[in-house]
């Protein structure tokens, strides 16, 4: 069952299920979800190695930070790839899983949004990937809501996450043995 924004509030207040919101969310979001800000950006640098006990991604390099202070914008250019960082932090209770979706505007202007599941016992920001596949270049202000997380409830017994992406790190630092 998919929580409802009254639920996902009381949450909110009680276990601080999500932490860094915007006023709008705290006070007018829509559906029965929250929109996440985009915080930083991160270019893919190096290589990366799926094994089977072992992994390695490639280096994430800050390209863009967002400054409540002032604006700025990144540019996708057709054919651009950036892992993102939300502003927000989720905090994942063991009867709940959450999933995040692109905002409409995204998909519209041509960017493919990649998320992973955020996992029951999960604590950390996420960090959904922006792919340019359209044919022109779309300009996104950091700051700006870029993707809409829904909250679902677990029936039955979770284990809680215990993988290594715990907090809400962006790359591994060279090779590492899988957990």
């Amino acid at each position: 069952m998919i929580l409802g924004i009254d639920e996902i509030h009381r949450l909110i207040d009680e276990i601080k299920l999500l932490e860094n919101l915007s006023e709008r969310e705290l006070t007018t979001p829509e559906g029965a979800g929250i929109d996440l800000r985009l915080d930083k950006l991160f270019r893919l640098e190096g290589k990366g190695f799926l094994g089977i006990d072992e992994r390695e991604t490639p280096k994430g390099i800050l390209v863009g930070e967002y400054d409540p202070d002032k604006k700025s914008s990144v540019t996708l250019n057709p054919g651009d790839y950036f892992l993102t960082e939300t502003v927000e932090k989720l905090n994942m209770p063991l009867n709940l899983l959450a999933i995040v979706k692109p905002r409409t505007t995204l998909q519209r202007s041509g960017i493919i949004t990649r998320v992973s599941v955020a996992h029951s016992g999960y604590s950390g920001t996420i960090h959904p990937a922006l792919f340019n596949a359209g044919p022109v270049p779309v300009e996104i202000e950091l700051g700006a809501r870029y993707v809409h997380v829904m909250f679902f409830e677990v029936k039955g017994k979770s284990n809680p996450y215990r993988g290594q992406w715990q907090g809400g790190r962006v790359d591994t630092s060279g090779r590492e043995t899988q957990v």
